[in-house]
């Protein structure tokens, strides 16, 4: 695996949100619910479909079970999350494992600064990061992926179903056609779940297609 296409983030150091990220660094400090130790099902399925291309960032890795596994069927990938003690676990984990991922403290809201630094990918994977974020940070989000995917890539995001309407936390389908409908397409929204340790959740497995002309 070559590193050419890797950003050189020691030209451009991330702030991470605060306290948003000590809140993570703490739930990382054990093993949080929604870390199974084994990637989503969903993004199981997209694998063997072949919807992932090369190179691959995954926004909000964790300790990058997802990452690792695209890795160990020949992606070139780069997993990022504002928790420290998450991408400690995740390089460990690659160390252990002998698997060529890239791992990197990084806020997922600051994308723009990743492809100021050199990155550009053909899929950005999102495991349960998006539905995390407010309006404001996902305005963000979207305006940053414009800068890393390259034209006619593909997001693919997997999110719980937003329960209350007046509740910003989750996603619904119409709100992703309205976040991205300046040129993407979506592709595809299906209705799936997200799973935990303990419990599972009503969930959105979603395909957004960056405009080639854009």
């Amino acid at each position: 695996m070559t590193n050419r296409w890797l950003p050189r983030p020691e030209r451009t150091l991330p702030t991470p949100r605060k306290p948003i990220a000590d809140v993570y660094d703490a739930a990382y400090s054990g093993v949080p619910n929604w870390d199974i130790g084994r990637p989503q099902q969903a993004f199981v399925h997209l694998q063997e479909a072949g919807r992932i291309e090369s190179p691959v960032l995954d926004v909000g890795c964790g300790t990058g079970e997802l990452a690792l596994y695209l890795a160990s069927h020949g992606h070139r990938v780069l997993g990022i999350d504002l928790a420290s003690n998450a991408i400690r676990q995740a390089k460990l984990k690659a160390r252990w494992r002998r698997i060529p991922a890239q791992f990197l403290v990084w806020d997922a809201v600051d994308l723009g600064r990743l492809a100021e630094a050199g990155l550009s990918v053909r899929t950005v994977v999102d495991s349960a990061m998006f539905h995390i974020l407010g309006d404001t940070e996902r305005g963000r989000f979207v305006h940053g992926l414009e800068s890393v995917i390259e034209p006619g890539g593909l997001y693919c995001l997997l999110g719980d179903a937003r329960r209350d309407p007046r509740d910003s936390y989750g996603i619904t389908p119409r709100e992703l056609r309205d976040r991205f409908a300046d040129g993407w397409t979506v592709e595809f929204v299906y209705e799936t779940i997200f799973e935990r340790r303990y419990s599972a959740n009503p969930a959105y497995l979603a395909g957004i297609r960056r405009p080639i002309d854009s």
